[in-house]
C-alpha cells in the first residue's frame, strides 16, 4: 500500500512539533533560570508553536559554542594564576578590613571572579565625544609599545577617522596595535574601505563572535562582545559606555538625537587587569597568546576616603552566573542615603526592581535618569511597566531630553560608583560580554555626581499623578511588551 508523500508529511510535522514542544517544556521546567523567563518562553511556544520552537532553538540556551567553550575552560587556569600573582603585591591589592566601607560588593567579585581589587589608580571622567576622542588620540601619540582595544561598534566618520590615522602613525613608529570588534556591532566597518586600509598598514583587527548561519543551532548567534576597553602600554586605560563612534555621524536615522556617553581614563595598576581581559578575548578569537605583564609594585600612600580602589567585574557567558545582578543587588541594599542610576535600556529583573522599590520605601533617595526617546521600540514600552510601582514607592524618574542617554552608571551614597558597559536589562546581565568598574573613591564619586547633575538639568521629572492618567492604549502596550521583558 503506497501512502502519498504529502500524507506522510501531514502526519510527520505535527509529531515533530509535539515532540519538540514537550522536550522544550521539560527543559524549561527543569532549567535553572528566572520563573518569569520560563513563563515567557512557554507562552511564546504554546501561542505560536512553530515560531516559538525555532526561536527557542536559536535563542533559548546560552551556548557559547563547543570551540569557544572549551577554549575558555582551557585558558581559565592560566589567567587565574596571573590574577593570583597580581595579588602578591600587597601594596596594590586591598587586604585591610577597614579600608572599604562597601566591602561586600568587592568581596563577592573577588571570590567569584578571582580578580583582585586594585588600589592607587588615577581616575577621571570625560563626557563629550570631542574630549573623549581627543584625549585618546593624545595618549595614542605617546604610546611606546602596545595599544589594545575592544569595542562593540566601530563606525567610520568624523573624529573616528582621526583615531584611525593616529593608530596608523603609532604602528609606523613600531607600536603593536590590536583591535577586537564585535561581528554584528561592527558589521558595516568590516565591509568598509577603512577596515582594509588599516589592515594594509599593519594594524591587527580581529572579529569577535563571528555569526555563521550554518552554526545557528550549535551556538547562540545573539551573544555579543559588548565591552569597551582601550589599554596603552599596560598603564593608561579607558572604559565606559562609548563605542568608537562620532555621534554626529552615528545612527542619524534613528531620530533619537545624539548619543550621550562617558568614558573613564585610568592611569594606574588596574590597567593591566583590563589588558588581561583583552588578551583573554583575543586568544579565544585568534588562538594567539599575548603577554601578561604585572604592574610595578610601589608602596602607595592610601587615604581612607580616597583609596582609589577599583574592582573590575568581567561578566558574560562562561563567567560566573548572575554576578552582575548580584553585585547590583548588594550595592542597592547597602545604600544608606542615595542611589542614582543612568541607563539607556531599563528592563531590570524583578529582583533589581524590587530592591530599588524597597530602598525608596526605607528612606533612600532613589533617582533614575533614562532617555526620553529610545532606539529600541520593545525596550521603550517594556521599561514603562516598572514605573507604576517605583513612582508609588517614591523613586524619582527623570527623562533625559537632549539625545539618547547611553551612559551606564550607578552612584551609591556619593561614595560607591559602578560604571562600564552594562545596561539595566537581562541581555547585559546574561548574554553579553561586559565590563564594569566598581570604584570606592570619594573624589571619583564627586565627578560622577557632577555628571549626574548635568544630566538632570537636561531632564524632565515624571509626575506620578500625570503618569497615572496615561491612556488605556499605553497601559495595554506596556503589559504586552512586559510579558516578553525576560527575553529582551
Amino acid at each position: 500500500m503506497n501512502i502519498p508523500f504529502e500524507q506522510i508529511i501531514a502526519y510527520l510535522i505535527p509529531i515533530i512539533i509535539w515532540t519538540l514542544t514537550v522536550s522544550i517544556t521539560i527543559r524549561l521546567i527543569t532549567k535553572k533560570q528566572a520563573v518569569s523567563a520560563t513563563l515567557s518562553w512557554l507562552m511564546v511556544i504554546y501561542l505560536v508553536p512553530i515560531v516559538g520552537i525555532l526561536a527557542y532553538l536559536l535563542f533559548g540556551e546560552i551556548k557559547l559554542g563547543k570551540r569557544r567553550g572549551n577554549y575558555f575552560k582551557t585558558l581559565h587556569p592560566k589567567f587565574m594564576r596571573w590574577f593570583n600573582e597580581f595579588q602578591q603585591c600587597e601594596h596594590l591589592v586591598s587586604t585591610s578590613q577597614g579600608t572599604l566601607l562597601y566591602r561586600p560588593v568587592f568581596e563577592l567579585a573577588q571570590k567569584r571572579l578571582g580578580i583582585p581589587c586594585v588600589l592607587g589608580n588615577e581616575l577621571h571622567i570625560f563626557d563629550t565625544p570631542e574630549s573623549i576622542i581627543q584625549r585618546i588620540i593624545e595618549d595614542i601619540k605617546l604610546a611606546k609599545s602596545d595599544i589594545n582595544m575592544v569595542f562593540y561598534i566601530w563606525w567610520n566618520g568624523g573624529l573616528v577617522d582621526d583615531v584611525m590615522h593616529a593608530l596608523i602613525e603609532a604602528k609606523q613608529r613600531g607600536v603593536n596595535v590590536r583591535i577586537l570588534l564585535d561581528s554584528v556591532g561592527s558589521k558595516a566597518f568590516f565591509k568598509s574601505k577603512n577596515y582594509r586600509y588599516m589592515l594594509k598598514h599593519g594594524i591587527e583587527i580581529a572579529e569577535a563572535l563571528h555569526v555563521s548561519l550554518f552554526r545557528v543551532f550549535l551556538r547562540r548567534i545573539d551573544l555579543r562582545q559588548h565591552r569597551k576597553i582601550i589599554v596603552i602600554d599596560n598603564q593608561i586605560a579607558y572604559t565606559g559606555s562609548m563605542n568608537m563612534v562620532d555621534p554626529s555621524f552615528f545612527k542619524q536615522e534613528a531620530n533619537v538625537g545624539k548619543w550621550i556617553d562617558m568614558m573613564v581614563r585610568i592611569n594606574g595598576p588596574v590597567s593591566p587587569v583590563l589588558n588581561s581581559l583583552h588578551a583573554w578575548d583575543w586568544e579565544i578569537e585568534k588562538n594567539e597568546a599575548l603577554p601578561l605583564v604585572l604592574p610595578d609594585c610601589p608602596s602607595l600612600p592610601i587615604e581612607n576616603n580616597n583609596s582609589h580602589a577599583v574592582q573590575i567585574l568581567a561578566t558574560g557567558p562562561s563567567f560566573p552566573d548572575d554576578l552582575m545582578a548580584q553585585s547590583l543587588s548588594i550595592a542597592i541594599f547597602s545604600a544608606r542615603k542615595s542611589i542614582t542610576i543612568t541607563t539607556p535600556y531599563f528592563v531590570p529583573s524583578h529582583n533589581i526592581a524590587e530592591a530599588l522599590r524597597i530602598a525608596a520605601l526605607r528612606g533612600v533617595e532613589v533617582t533614575l535618569i533614562l532617555p526620553k526617546r529610545n532606539d529600541s521600540f520593545l525596550v521603550r514600552w517594556a521599561s514603562r511597566t516598572f514605573f507604576d510601582d517605583l513612582l508609588a514607592a517614591g523613586v524619582k524618574i527623570y527623562q533625559f531630553e537632549k539625545g539618547l542617554l547611553h551612559t551606564k552608571s550607578v552612584l551609591i551614597d556619593n561614595r560607591l560608583a559602578l560604571v562600564g558597559t552594562v545596561n539595566m536589562d537581562m541581555r547585559s546581565f546574561m548574554l553579553n560580554f561586559e565590563v564594569t568598574m566598581v570604584v570606592e573613591d570619594k573624589s571619583f564619586a564627586n565627578e560622577i555626581s557632577i555628571l549626574h547633575e548635568n544630566y538632570l538639568h537636561s531632564s524632565q521629572k515624571l509626575d506620578y499623578n500625570e503618569w497615572q492618567n496615561r491612556s488605556t492604549f499605553s497601559r495595554i502596550m506596556e503589559k504586552i511588551f512586559f510579558l516578553f521583558s525576560p527575553l529582551l
